[in-house]
């Protein structure tokens, strides 16, 4: 069994790729992709679902627990299988090349596209708040039928200009992404740290507001309001949003120097430091304002925005444009670094485009899938459906989650002998409490998100009809060589 798994293991390790990222290179690439825009926007949302500041820094440590648990199963799957696309092959050696095709499909066609277009519109939103609205013209509108209408103006051009940027840095050696991800993660987490200081310090807070609660705050937009186990539930999506990413090294597994160590450390040390620095801004938070005037806060606005007003001034709509511009230009370079991994690792299982398993002689990264990457997220930019498909591919995702880490089960056993240089702390009731609760949150959308559900399962499915026609063809052409 385990000559196996080093057989299986050799198809990546003999290829181009190098591991020039280094520990604190891969903790900076999780960062990076976990700190968006949830930490600056979902307290006001949270306020209102569970009504007092305890209950919210209960449910950010509710989901930072979690998705740690998910990070602990990951890194014994990791340590164990440290190859390029981590996730991909996880999913084809637990259960069969079909699924491991469907996994792939769905994270180049719609999640992880769908989630690189989305922060790129956002960059080019912040932006726009930064400049006062220079981004508004639109050059012409494509109507298309259903008054489905697709502008194109500037901001679509920013947006483009964005992918375009983060896949060239990305082109270049691992090594040199690895540091342009280091830097912008510092950026991030000064900015965080700076707002949550600043709420401590200059923004005349008490800490009485800890004590007590939302007493007919606005919750402008926000269904779900008033505690309980709804509002909690509620509160933990929110949260889980916000800690969403968690798992972005484990594509570049076969880039990490000295993977048996550094990947668990990666995944485990990167949870430790995103959990510290959202419950730090987030006390910050309720320091600085009553639990009333953030549930009040304006669905146009931030919590974080208006804390920074009250030791900035009118300078804070800059300040936070700007850092949010940071903030989603860091998650989208880290994103688009690691996901373009996928169609190079599906390609050299003759499963995609055999252009893609190419790797650069120079580099040493596999740039003509990170070009094919950026210009599919630059497609769904432009059809201006990357909200939708944002929606459909959280289902997705969760479920994809739960399949990879329920493998840690399906590989003890079929592999009981294989060397584990870690092993999941607290198995198997860590993994066991992930499946549930990962479980439990795909079954409530199923059940609150019907619509949702069934488009994104469909988009799943359809991945098994193409796997099995691009399976006959390559069969075909092998045949046809011999």
């Amino acid at each position: 069994m385990n000559s196996k798994l080093e057989t299986q293991n050799s198809k990546f390790s003999n290829g181009q790729l190098i591991r020039g990222l280094g520990l604190t290179a891969a903790i900076s690439v999780n960062v990076a992709n976990i700190i968006g825009t949830g930490v600056f926007i979902k307290a006001r949302v949270m306020t209102c679902n569970v009504g007092t500041p305890s209950m919210a820094l209960a449910v950010w440590v509710a989901a930072g627990l979690l998705s740690l648990a998910g990070a602990l199963t990951y890194a014994e799957l990791l340590a164990m299988m440290p190859r390029a696309a981590g996730e991909y092959g996880i999913m084809r050696d637990a259960y069969g090349r079909p699924w491991g095709f469907v996994y792939g499909w769905t994270q180049f066609m719609i999640a992880r596209s769908a989630s690189a277009a989305a922060l790129a519109v956002g960059f080019a939103i912040f932006l726009n708040d930064f400049l006062n609205g220079a981004l508004k013209p639109v050059y012409f509108t494509i109507h298309l039928p259903y008054r489905f209408d697709i502008p194109f103006g500037r901001l679509q051009l920013v947006a483009l200009g964005a992918i375009a940027v983060t896949t060239l840095i990305n082109c270049a050696a691992v090594k040199v992404s690895g540091h342009f991800a280091t830097v912008l993660t510092s950026l991030k987490i000064l900015l965080v740290l700076g707002v949550g200081a600043g709420a401590f310090i200059y923004a005349g807070g008490h800490w009485d507001n800890l004590g007590s609660a939302n007493i007919g705050g606005a919750c402008e937009g926000v269904s779900v309001t008033g505690g309980g186990l709804a509002g909690f539930g509620a509160a933990m999506l929110g949260a889980l949003w916000a800690y969403d990413g968690w798992n972005n090294i484990t594509f570049m597994a076969g880039e990490v120097k000295n993977p048996q160590r550094n990947l668990p450390l990666a995944l485990i040390s990167s949870m430790f430091i995103v959990i510290a620095i959202y419950l730090f801004v987030n006390i910050g938070y309720y320091h600085a304002l009553s639990p009333t005037q953030i549930a009040s806060v304006p669905a146009s606005s931030s919590v974080a925005a208006e804390v920074v007003k009250k030791f900035l001034g009118p300078a804070a709509v800059s300040v936070m444009a700007m850092g949010l511009m940071i903030s989603s230009f860091g998650a989208l370079q880290a994103s688009m670094l690691a996901t373009a991994r996928v169609p190079y690792a599906m390609a050299r299982d003759r499963l995609f485009f055999q252009r893609l398993a190419h790797v650069s002689a120079h580099t040493h990264v596999p740039i003509r899938s990170l070009v094919v990457q950026g210009f599919w997220a630059g497609v769904v930019t432009l059809s201006g459906s990357f909200d939708n498909l944002t929606d459909y591919a959280i289902f997705a995702l969760t479920l994809f989650y739960a399949l990879v880490a329920g493998s840690v089960f399906v590989f003890r056993r079929r592999l009981p002998d294989v060397e584990r240089p870690y092993r999941t702390w607290g198995y198997p009731v860590v993994p066991i409490l992930f499946l549930i609760v990962t479980g439990a949150v795909v079954v409530n959308t199923i059940l609150t998100a019907r619509r949702q559900s069934a488009i994104g399962l469909g988009l799943i499915l359809i991945g098994l009809p193409v796997y099995f026609i691009w399976s006959r063809r390559t069969q075909q052409r092998a045949n046809n060589q011999d």
